[in-house]
């Protein structure tokens, strides 16, 4: 189960919602929800994952979005979270992979594979969440200039939206919409 929310800073302060994810595919599709929340100001997408990961997604105007992902190899495991690792790591995470697939290791001497192409996903699946460091990954500056510091960041866990809406000042607007 995903925790997913949106923080937008307006000239009347910061407004927060509940977000749906469901048409998320892509780094692109999650900017525009944001942006649609916000045309030019700040907008942090927080997205939470059982207790597992959690992400933060900050776009302002048409800038690139800046990420940060708490553990890169949880995330790289989930729909969305991937989404995120794999914007966070690109060609790196990329070349690994390809790197990984090129290696005979399915346990035949042909080289015919003995599982189906479902397996196959779920094999890909887990050789990318291995390439991912079961770290932090991504940008820990992305809230720094709204009050919550690399090391502050760094420390959370799960659950970390109500720190985070706390040290922006948007505490009492998401408690409004939880």
């Amino acid at each position: 189960m995903y925790i997913a929310a949106l923080l937008a800073r307006t000239e009347d302060g910061w407004e927060a919602s509940d977000t749906e994810l469901d048409d998320v595919e892509t780094l692109s599709d999650l900017a525009e929800l944001a942006r649609e929340a916000s045309d030019d100001d700040t907008v942090i997408v927080y997205i939470e994952q059982e207790d597992a990961w959690f992400g933060i997604v900050r776009i302002e105007g048409e800038e690139d979005p800046r990420i940060y992902v708490s553990d890169g190899a949880a995330a790289a495991r989930s729909s969305y979270g991937e989404i995120l690792t794999r914007e966070i790591l690109g060609d790196d995470l990329d070349a690994e992979l390809d790197e990984l697939e090129s290696l005979d290791l399915d346990g035949t001497e042909d080289g015919e594979p003995l599982v189906d192409d479902a397996d196959d996903d779920d094999e890909r699946a887990g050789a990318a969440a291995e390439a991912v460091p079961s770290a932090p990954v991504g940008d820990a500056l992305v809230l720094a200039d709204l009050g919550l510091s690399e090391r502050e960041l760094r420390g959370l866990d799960s659950d970390a939206l109500a720190v985070i809406a706390d040290a922006l000042g948007a505490a009492e607007v998401l408690e409004a919409v939880r």
